[in-house]
């Protein structure tokens, strides 16, 4: 199966995907100054993401049912699976956990095919439309 997992912004509008979870409840490094100018690719930024209480909790759920998610689409003969997480910009919070994704995936990896990027990492806070897919 290949699996494509993907960060994108909702201000930016909602991508096709056959999951889609938005994670703007989580703690925004956005209105941290000294994280502000980062991306959840960097350490800092994904553990005040991630290692808040709320990424905790939302982690040890979220995991098992990917896996029963993951699991179920290959039973039925599935090709293809993608997941597509959001935040507000798509810079900070939904790149922390689609990378936080591709490794828990990767590491109980079927032989699937594993696609990971970040759609909207490097766009400007003042750009509020797209027309990507």
């Amino acid at each position: 199966m290949k699996i494509r997992l993907f960060s994108f912004g909702f201000k930016y509008g909602r991508p096709e995907a056959d999951t889609v979870l938005d994670v703007r409840f989580l703690p925004n490094p956005y209105w941290v100054p000294e994280l502000k100018e980062h991306s959840g690719l960097e350490a800092p930024v994904a553990a005040y993401v991630l290692k808040s209480q709320a990424g905790r909790e939302f982690l040890a759920r979220l995991e098992p049912f990917l896996a029963f998610l993951l699991e179920s689409h290959r039973q039925a003969g599935r090709e293809d699976f993608s997941c597509a997480v959001g935040c507000t910009g798509g810079r900070h919070r939904s790149v922390a956990v689609t990378e936080h994704l591709r490794r828990f995936i990767a590491e109980a990896a079927h032989g699937d095919a594993l696609e990971a990027f970040h759609r909207d990492i490097g766009r400007r806070d003042d750009e509020t439309t797209t027309n990507l897919p």
